[in-house]
């Protein structure tokens, strides 16, 4: 448990990021588009770069050897650089729309190159049976990195006041929070250095090195659909997932009248309930089985989405105020993190599972090659699917991927703790 918390402190520093990212470049963008297509469309220029440079990565890393290592080089020099990086983003995004997309592009290459080596670190010590748990552990430390940026850091936005319909570019109000979660990251990165050490088996040594085309060919024609519909449906849950996160922060603020300042509570809201959750989603799936328990959080998911709007537009007719309806909203996001945490944390275990030590970075990195094509699909087509239709069509779209997702998660026979076949 003890490593399992320090190997967390490199999700610590993705959740520290990632909420900030998401929530405010959309906002900064917006002061220079008009179109939200267009905004989703640029929202994924991170999800190209991470489809593109975490299999390599990943399969990188897991053919390195040093003296500290397979993972940890890669983190020691691309963290500290993604953290210098990261807080330069208000103040490049203030000079000019070519600045705010030559820090996107520059911070997201070492920011994506780093993913693969933090998250192939936890199944590198961890042994199989346990990693549900282990990966409800790390994920938890992940959720207190966006409780602090979302609920603690964002606090720290000072915006001018601006006359009405005056259109601001100086995001100097915004540089505290994303200097501050830069240097939590520098001191996350030196607690992994000093704290974490990776061991590589006796056995791993004697393990055939498979060329990587090889080792993809030889796991999809091993005869079991289970990858197959796993990498599926994972696609699916993130079309649902990545379409909608990176519209929260404008639905609350251009939907129900929220303060830039607040943009984030939605994702931090989610935060607190996915930290609650993380270590029980472990244990329950350890004990029901992770196939079954996967399937009862995408059909409550589709619920908890289908209600979304629902509760918007019911609670407007009945008279209920905009902070009722605003509550309303916020209690189904606290439900969505809670469900939503109990599929991240036994998804990569189910694939770790069918993996061998040499080939652990090349199921990290399919299983980063389906979500991230779902990442960058998603945002685009939800843009275009708010200019179309409004903000209500995105939480439609994220239900109807989240319950065909349970119908092709109903075939998978593996990716069970040992001792524990596929539960029904």
């Amino acid at each position: 448990m003890g490593l399992t918390v320090l190997i967390g402190f490199g999700f610590f520093t993705m959740g520290l990021m990632d909420p900030l990212y998401d929530t405010y470049l959309p906002l900064f963008l917006r002061r220079y588009l008009n179109s939200n297509a267009a905004v989703g469309f640029i929202m994924t220029v991170d999800n190209i770069l991470q489809l593109l440079l975490i299999p390599l990565i990943a399969v990188w890393s897991d053919r390195t050897r040093t003296r500290i290592g397979r993972r940890m080089p890669f983190i020691v020099v691309m963290l500290p650089i993604s953290a210098v990086l990261f807080s330069l983003i208000p103040s490049l995004a203030g000079l000019s729309f070519v600045a705010l997309l030559g820090i996107i592009f520059v911070f997201n290459i070492f920011k994506t190159s780093i993913r693969g080596p933090v998250v192939a670190l936890m199944p590198d010590t961890i042994p199989g049976d346990y990693r549900s748990e282990a990966n409800g552990v790390i994920n938890m430390m992940g959720g207190f990195g966006l409780i602090v940026s979302t609920l603690l850091l964002t606090r720290l936005i000072r915006v001018a006041v601006q006359p009405e319909g005056a259109v601001s570019r100086d995001f100097s109000g915004y540089n505290l929070p994303f200097l501050i979660a830069s240097g939590c990251i520098l001191v996350a990165v030196l607690v992994l250095f000093v704290f974490v050490r990776e061991k590589i088996p006796e056995d791993a040594q004697k393990e055939e090195k498979i060329p990587i085309i090889a080792s993809i060919k030889q796991i999809f024609k091993s005869g079991d659909s289970s990858v197959g519909r796993i990498l599926i449906s994972l696609f699916l849950w993130f079309m649902a997932y990545e379409g909608a996160k990176p519209f929260l922060g404008l639905y609350m603020v251009e939907a129900l009248g929220v303060s830039e300042g607040n943009a984030a509570l939605a994702q931090g809201v989610a935060g607190i309930s996915s930290v609650i959750m993380a270590i029980p989603a472990g244990y329950f799936a350890h004990k029901w089985g992770r196939r079954r328990f996967i399937r009862i959080s995408l059909a409550l998911l589709g619920v908890i989405m289908f209600l979304i709007p629902g509760a918007g537009f019911f609670g407007s007719r009945a008279g209920l105020g905009s902070g009722s309806v605003l509550a309303l909203f916020l209690l189904l996001m606290f439900l969505y993190g809670a469900v939503w945490i109990g599929i991240v944390v036994n998804s990569f275990p189910m694939l770790w599972q069918m993996a061998s030590f040499g080939t652990m970075g090349i199921y990290t990195g399919l299983y980063y090659t389906f979500s991230q094509s779902a990442a960058i699909l998603a945002p685009p087509l939800t843009g275009l699917i708010i200019d179309l239709t409004g903000y209500a069509g995105i939480f439609i779209f994220g239900a109807i991927c989240m319950l065909t997702a349970w119908f092709t998660m109903g075939g998978v026979k593996a990716g069970e703790p040992a001792g524990k076949g596929a539960a029904r």
